[in-house]
């Protein structure tokens, strides 16, 4: 036998077994639905949550499986979303906040869910609050996966130590605490405690964090006349960080990374913006903690959060599917135990009734705090620019920390940015 003829006698063989497993497989697995949900789950033990629940899904759906998939935080996400899009290889499911909206209505990526939320049972149990995060020019496009706002955490064990006994509720109050806070704990003449640790980057999560400040000082982004950044309300907010910054009682995160906990959980911050999906985490740390409303500037105010679960344009049988799954994310099931493993408001008005969650309030009445001040707060407008504002926002607010611009001029010049765009 040539060895020519030996190496093709190999090939068919190789062929036939492959055709011959394939042909072994279980005939129904033709028949499942596989969908790609991408998100940004954090921390990662909300991520166990999460996957918990897909898998619980998996289970009672066996025709559908969903694979969820962590892509990074969302700043990380965008260009892989934006890419996936362009090059026709998006995932079936997004979470993401709702604020990317119009931006993928304008790559025409999304399916509307109009018909199918509206023929929902789960429609009714939806606090109609969210409706609004859903919707873009008079269609649905997303439905709401939790809920939360910022809020401040802060250490009881050293506001004790530092002779802290009443919460500050005002910008004036919270600046002299922060102060009181700020401590040479080792008597090396050096400040090792600080009142408060501040974001630094020009990132979503600065802008997220700092818009409650925003919004309590009375300030808007925007106007009947378009979009305004450089208001009096939003130069107070930057002026009132500025001020903590020149008083030494805070101190700014690493670049970009504003949400870790580090210094927190080493008593080294006393304060940190955060919101309740950082409940969970805490929780199992077994550190002391509570948390403050956002204090008031002219009004009470803070940032409403959350993400939304998108649906991308595929096939009729593979978006029903999704929808399915975001039918079990919208129930009282799904959500009592999302919120209660992560910290997460449940967007199911059922669940916050529940027993289950009435009994995890009474536990943890850090979740009171964010439940009522949800009335105060307003949400970041969806449409396609909001990604130039938050950028400009970002950049302001980051001159500002590191004392490059007065909050003034920052605002002024990012202003004069935004006017260019959206004049053209």
């Amino acid at each position: 036998m040539s060895l020519r003829f030996a190496h093709l006698l190999k090939f068919v063989f190789t062929i036939a077994l492959c055709l011959t497993l394939v042909a072994c497989q279980p005939a129904q697995s033709s028949n499942v639905i596989r969908l790609t949900l991408w998100q940004g789950v954090n921390p990662p033990p909300n991520r166990d949550v999460l996957q918990k629940l897909v898998d619980r899904f998996n289970q009672q759906n066996p025709n559908i499986q969903v694979e969820s998939l962590y892509v990074g935080q969302g700043d990380q996400q965008m260009p892989k979303i934006l890419a996936a899009v362009v090059g026709n290889a998006a995932p079936d499911m997004l979470w993401f906040a709702p604020m990317i909206t119009g931006q993928l209505i304008e790559l025409d990526a999304l399916r509307s869910i109009d018909d199918l939320f509206a023929a929902s049972p789960l429609k009714s149990e939806l606090d109609p609050a969210l409706l609004n995060t859903m919707q873009f020019e008079g269609k649905a496009w997303s439905i709401p996966f939790s809920t939360n706002n910022v809020g401040i955490y802060y250490r009881p064990s050293l506001f004790a130590s530092a002779g802290v006994k009443e919460l500050p509720q005002t910008w004036a109050e919270f600046r002299q605490v922060a102060k009181q806070l700020t401590r040479d704990t080792n008597n090396d003449g050096k400040a090792d405690q600080y009142g408060m640790l501040l974001p630094l980057g020009k990132g979503e999560w600065t802008v997220f964090t700092w818009l409650p400040f925003m919004f309590s000082g009375g300030g808007v982004l925007e106007s009947q006349t378009g979009v305004n950044i450089a208001n009096s309300g939003a130069i107070a907010a930057l002026q009132f960080w500025r001020d903590l910054m020149q008083d030494g009682s805070a101190i700014l995160s690493q670049p970009e990374r504003g949400y870790e906990l580090d210094g927190f959980l080493a008593g080294k911050v006393a304060m940190q913006l955060s919101g309740p999906w950082t409940l969970g985490q805490l929780q199992a740390t077994k550190v002391d903690f509570g948390v403050l409303p956002i204090p008031k500037g002219t009004q009470a105010g803070t940032a409403i959060g959350g993400e939304n679960l998108f649906f991308f344009k595929s096939t009729p049988e593979r978006e029903q599917a999704a929808f399915k799954f975001a039918e079990f994310v919208m129930s009282e099931e799904f959500q009592t135990e999302w919120a209660i493993g992560t910290g997460y408001l449940p967007t199911n008005l059922k669940s916050r009734e529940s027993q289950a969650y009435k009994e995890f309030r009474s536990k943890q009445p850090a979740v009171d705090v964010f439940l009522s001040q949800a009335q105060f707060g307003r949400s970041r407008p969806i449409f396609p620019g909001y990604n130039r504002i938050s950028d400009n926002l970002g950049r302001a607010i980051e001159a500002t920390l590191l004392d490059q611009a007065t909050p003034e001029d920052a605002l002024k010049a990012s202003q004069q940015r935004l006017d260019l765009i959206f004049m053209n």
